[in-house]
């Protein structure tokens, strides 16, 4: 069903905040100030601002996740053996977060926003909600890149995908900041598309490294 207008409004105003303060940071008076709307219209359209974060989510990771799908269908499609390259399903994740950069240019700092909240001790409900949206959505994806990852047990593959998640936050939440970095030092212009496309080896080769057993510690 389509958004009525003033939601539509709620939820633009929701989204430039949102990413420009953070969650915990904006408050329901800001957010239909900017939407110049009364303040009980966020309770109406979405329930509660509980509601509106999940609204914003999904009008980024839909589009994200319907990508990916989209993406690894056609390549199997093309493919008799039923797998796609570990390089091939980072392109594609990154891909994929490109293209919804470049409808929206709050995404970046959106996604590394709501993977910060939903990790929050108090969020279980976000998670929860995030989880019954897109976990099967994402299964296809995490199967293949588990196929063709380095052989691990599952605690592994695990925190290796919490590690593609954090490297993944950090250059977003930071990208601006780091763009402006590099101009300074090196006196040069980046594209977002080519920081992406930097971020595929180095992600991938994080998933090809062999699983070390042997516990250490350095002092």
């Amino acid at each position: 069903m389509s958004q009525s207008k003033t939601a539509r409004q709620i939820q633009a105003a929701a989204e430039t905040l949102f990413a420009e303060q953070g969650f915990a940071e904006t408050t329901m008076r800001q957010i239909t100030t900017a939407a110049d709307v009364n303040l009980a219209s966020v309770n109406y359209h979405f329930g509660s601002k509980q509601g509106l974060i999940q609204a914003v989510a999904e009008s980024y990771l839909h589009p994200l996740c319907q990508y990916i799908e989209d993406a690894i269908h056609e390549r199997l499609s093309l493919n008799s053996d039923d797998t796609v390259t570990l390089n091939e399903l980072i392109e594609m994740l990154m891909r994929g977060l490109l293209q919804v950069h470049n409808h929206n240019t709050h995404a970046l700092s959106m996604f590394s926003r709501l993977l910060d909240l939903a990790y929050m001790k108090n969020q279980e409900e976000l998670r929860t909600y995030l989880l019954g949206l897109y976990r099967s959505r994402l299964a296809v994806f995490l199967e293949l890149l588990r196929q063709d990852s380095s052989p691990m047990d599952d605690d592994e593959f695990f925190w290796r995908l919490h590690f593609l998640l954090g490297s993944m936050v950090f250059t977003f939440s930071n990208i601006h900041t780091i763009v402006r970095i590099e101009k300074s030092d090196l006196n040069k212009d980046i594209e977002i598309e080519l920081i992406f496309h930097r971020m595929i080896p180095v992600i991938s080769a994080g998933f090809m490294a062999r699983s070390e057993q042997t516990h250490f510690c350095r002092l």
